[in-house]
């Protein structure tokens, strides 16, 4: 690992963490608000790939680990990952590096639908995938509840993940980083 590896690794950690400046939005149904911070998340992947992206995010979950109050509405430490959201935490991981696989193995034809559908389906997806159990467990409420409670978010996921796309493409056209040792 570089010392620019690093860099970016921090860079994005550090973009990840000002999302959370943006205003929570709650809905009544969920503990969980709508934030910005999982634009961070698939910046962090597709910009940066599976390894360094991965890590980015890593990081940030180490920095709310110790305290830091990195998440929206000032939140941080461990209690944290016992609540609502830390299923969507762990999604955070897993869906930079999902979306940071994809882009690296579609990088030679990514286009701007590619690249919006690697984040609906590494960004969404996993995160849902992984949030929605968490939010079930953590929160005591019946899977089909906290499901549907989940499906309001998605119009603004996808949002984000038309804007993560077209960041991913101009990066791409204009400073490749995937392409490149990591």
């Amino acid at each position: 690992m570089t010392t620019r590896d690093i860099t970016l690794i921090a860079l994005f950690t550090a973009l990840t963490a000002v999302m959370a400046v943006f205003p929570p939005v709650t809905l009544p149904l969920l503990p969980v608000p709508i934030t910005a911070q999982s634009l961070g998340v698939m910046l962090a992947g597709g910009v940066l790939g599976a390894k360094r992206g991965g890590l980015s995010i890593l990081l940030l979950l180490v920095l709310v680990a110790i305290g830091l109050p990195l998440l929206s509405g000032g939140r941080g430490g461990l209690s944290v990952f016992f609540g609502p959201t830390a299923g969507f935490l762990l999604g955070w991981l897993l869906a930079a590096i999902a979306i940071g696989w994809m882009t690296e193995k579609f990088w030679d034809g990514l286009s701007f639908v590619s690249a919006t559908l690697i984040c609906v389906i590494g960004g969404i997806g996993v995160m849902y995938a992984v949030g929605i159990p968490g939010i079930s467990l953590a929160a005591g409420v019946p899977f089909s509840k906290a499901f549907m409670g989940s499906v309001t978010f998605i119009p603004g996921d996808i949002v984000k993940a038309l804007i993560a796309a077209a960041v991913m493409v101009t990066v791409k056209k204009s400073y490749p980083i995937i392409g490149q040792a990591a």
